[in-house]
């Protein structure tokens, strides 16, 4: 992929106290990596994650650190100094760029670009009230690839208590959309399935995510991410009807037609175009790892 961060689907966490997986985590099929110094990380182990994880990812090729973005801990934290200090090193080691865990203004973003370095990307993760009323700001703000939706800390910090469909978050994630679509940011990245042992419940989250708008998914287990991809992926049919779809307008000279006996026109050329670019994605990640 030209820019992962922007074009992946599938973003897989992976504790930096434990660097042996990063190596089987890119090697799994998802499209990045987050190695995480937050909540997968005691507070007497921060600093030995630090550690670890700089001498991991010096150890990967270039490309695979391409493919790495570290999660950081928030701002306020007593671990947030130390953790750009060495996302520093990390950044001048060619890692993709942080994930902002509880970002709620632009100033926290600009904090962390300043030291992550120019060509850092950042993600930042609205997981509170004040993350989604600052939804534009974070999403204009400079560096930042993709929003992300850290949809369990949002209900604890709402009070919410959501049945399992999650119907109730389902304002807070179209908001998330359209801060991007107004940023003109790619489709933004929705929370965890935390059940890794239903592949029906991570396939229904995705099919959700995927028709509410959502570009990706975060996942913290490999099994998750064929499923997910399998959601998002276009399947030989949808590509085969949007390849009829681009070549029925190209005969009608760009005018409307009819396909299969349903008009055919600019609205639906474009979500033809969109399904062969999400192919494109898709065949590139199989090149990719194979």
């Amino acid at each position: 992929m030209s820019d992962p961060v922007q074009q992946g689907c599938s973003f897989l966490f992976v504790p930096a106290t434990q660097p042996e997986r990063l190596p089987k985590a890119l090697a799994s099929g998802a499209d990045m990596v987050i190695a995480d110094w937050e909540d997968a990380v005691a507070p007497a182990d921060k600093e030995r994650a630090r550690a670890a994880l700089l001498a991991a990812v010096a150890a990967l090729a270039h490309a695979q650190r391409a493919r790495l973005l570290v999660r950081i801990n928030s701002e306020g934290s007593p671990w947030f100094e130390a953790d750009l200090q060495a996302l520093a090193q990390l950044s001048a080691l060619g890692l993709a760029g942080a994930v902002v865990p509880k970002a709620e203004s632009a100033a926290t973003l600009q904090t962390v670009a300043q030291a992550a370095g120019s060509r850092a990307a950042l993600v930042p993760l609205v997981e509170s009230v004040a993350g989604l009323a600052a939804a534009d700001a974070l999403a204009a703000a400079p560096q930042v690839a993709r929003l992300a939706f850290g949809h369990l800390d949002f209900q604890v910090d709402a009070g919410m208590a959501c049945a399992q469909d999650e119907q109730e978050l389902l304002p807070v994630r179209m908001a998330l959309v359209l801060a991007s679509r107004r940023a003109n940011l790619a489709a933004p990245i929705d929370g965890v399935t935390v059940d890794t042992r239903n592949p029906e419940r991570m396939a229904s989250d995705a099919a959700r995510a995927r028709r509410m708008g959502f570009g990706g998914k975060l996942c913290i287990h490999p099994a998750q991410v064929p499923v997910l991809h399998a959601a998002f992926d276009p399947d030989e049919a949808a590509v085969a009807h949007a390849q009829r779809v681009q070549q029925a307008l190209q005969q009608a000279g760009g005018g409307v037609c009819v396909l299969d006996g349903r008009m055919v026109d600019a609205p639906v050329l474009a979500q033809a175009q969109h399904t062969l670019q999400r192919h494109a994605r898709a065949q590139q990640r199989l090149a990719v790892t194979d």
